[in-house]
């Protein structure tokens, strides 16, 4: 069976010009750079909000350090001889640096 076909298909003027502004702008999203990303460092993966209070930045460093203590002791029992002291040395002075924040944190005024 033979099915008659326009070689090539039949398109309108008209509707090129909508699908050349539709790639531009495609394009433009994808491949030009936005104003925001031009003043990040681009060797900077993680930051921190500029606008946070010292009380939040001293809350979440505390819970941060609570929980790097948990993995570092959980880890410490699991090894033996030089590592272990290693592991332990590590302990004290995460939990040095938690009693640092939590001090810091009780001296923060409440607002």
């Amino acid at each position: 069976m033979f099915k008659v076909t326009p070689n090539p298909p039949d398109t309108d003027p008209a509707d090129s010009k909508d699908f050349d502004k539709a790639a531009d702008r495609a394009l433009d999203f994808y491949l030009k750079p936005k104003s925001s990303q031009s003043k990040t460092d681009p060797g900077r993966l993680f930051t921190v909000n500029e606008g946070i209070d010292t009380e939040a930045l001293l809350a979440n460093l505390s819970e941060t350090l609570a929980s790097a203590d948990a993995m570092i002791n959980d880890l410490a029992f699991d090894l033996d001889g030089s590592r272990r002291h290693v592991a332990l040395g590590i302990l004290q002075l995460i939990e040095l640096g938690a009693m640092l924040a939590n001090r810091a944190l009780d001296n923060v005024e409440a607002r």
